[in-house]
């Protein structure tokens, strides 16, 4: 297929278009290449995807309408995999204004050009974050995801919404993806486990809010690639197939889709850093801090929709998960 990928020089973006692109699909790739952290990793990214002749790459902002326009009228991709966004809960706490424009306003041009150019699908990343203070457990797409603790999370629950808009008025069939705390090799370097790892080398110590008392579906890039690529992959073909698969009874004759995409199993802090400091063979120095404001203490992802309709099946431990990070880690930084 000719697949538009957005977002390409980053983290779960690079990955899905390397995944593509070794099958053989034509892909064209978009990314802004912000320096909200080190722009060297997004580059060292991108060399990865250059190597295939089958990809082309725009170095281009979301919210810029004219050269968007002309990427879709040029390329007409028939699929959409929509990963650009401006990421992380803390920092829309200092830069809420990035979020909007990036999130909300890229994402209405992103829908804009599947309408008007008719893409076959758009799937599109939202996150666990939006189920904000919700304490029951695990997070399920039938529970109430409408009290966001944070500008990250109520952009993302904006794109469902805006997305059920788009589907309802125009037939455009739209996925989102809830992601829980995707990491591994090639991660961003502004989460916890790159942080960790850092600091811990380097002998520092490193921040732990909420007094480690944390659990979090942590979910392998791998598992993570292979869900984002069985659902772009899958295109229900009449009202009934959207009607099962529906969290929503009022969207069932909407062409809408929302999905948990998780690990499945929740992992207490304390142990994540437990796996690491096995991984590096240091112990780490903690100092323990509150809650940090806009996190949530837990999440738990019910994914038995995913493994019903995709054959979804997460399978990386997180030993071996943090494990594969930290041999990339060392190698990549030369540690």
């Amino acid at each position: 297929m000719k697949i538009l990928v957005t977002g390409s020089a980053g983290f779960i973006g690079s990955m899905v278009s390397i995944k593509l692109l070794e099958r053989g699909d034509e892909v064209v790739g978009i990314d802004n290449h912000n320096d909200y952290y080190d722009p060297k990793i997004k580059e060292d990214r991108l060399k990865k995807l250059i190597k295939f002749t089958n990809y082309k790459h725009y170095k281009i902002d979301l919210i810029d309408q004219k050269n968007l326009k002309n990427i879709f009228k040029d390329f007409k991709p028939q699929r959409v995999v929509n990963l650009a966004a401006q990421a992380g809960v803390r920092y829309s706490l200092e830069n809420p204004i990035a979020y909007i424009n990036s999130n909300i306003v890229g994402f209405a041009n992103i829908l804009e050009n599947c309408r008007y150019y008719k893409i076959e699908h758009l799937v599109y990343a939202s996150t666990s974050s939006v189920y904000g203070s919700n304490t029951k457990m695990p997070f399920s797409e039938h529970d109430s995801a409408n009290h966001p603790l944070s500008v990250y999370a109520a952009s993302k629950k904006s794109n469902e919404l805006m997305a059920h808009t788009y589907s309802h008025l125009y037939k455009l069939p739209t996925t989102g993806l809830r992601f829980f705390t995707v990491y591994g090799p090639w991660g961003r370097p502004d989460m916890a486990l790159f942080k960790f790892t850092k600091d811990i080398l380097e002998e520092k110590c490193i921040d732990v809010f909420n007094h480690g008392n944390h659990t979090r579906d942590f979910t392998y890039i791998d598992d993570i690639v292979n869900g984002v690529i069985k659902t772009l992959d899958n295109l229900a073909t009449n009202n009934v197939d959207w009607k099962s698969d529906n969290p929503d009874p009022a969207s069932s004759h909407a062409p809408w889709r929302i999905y948990n995409i998780g690990n499945n199993k929740p992992v207490k802090l304390m142990d994540y850093i437990g796996a690491l400091e096995q991984s590096l063979g240091k112990k780490a120095k903690i100092n323990f801090l509150p809650l940090q404001l806009g996190d949530v203490p837990d999440t738990y992802a019910n994914v038995d929709n995913l493994k019903k309709k995709f054959n979804y099946k997460p399978s990386t431990s997180i030993i071996e998960g943090v494990s594969n990070f930290v041999k990339w880690y060392k190698d990549y930084y030369q540690k």
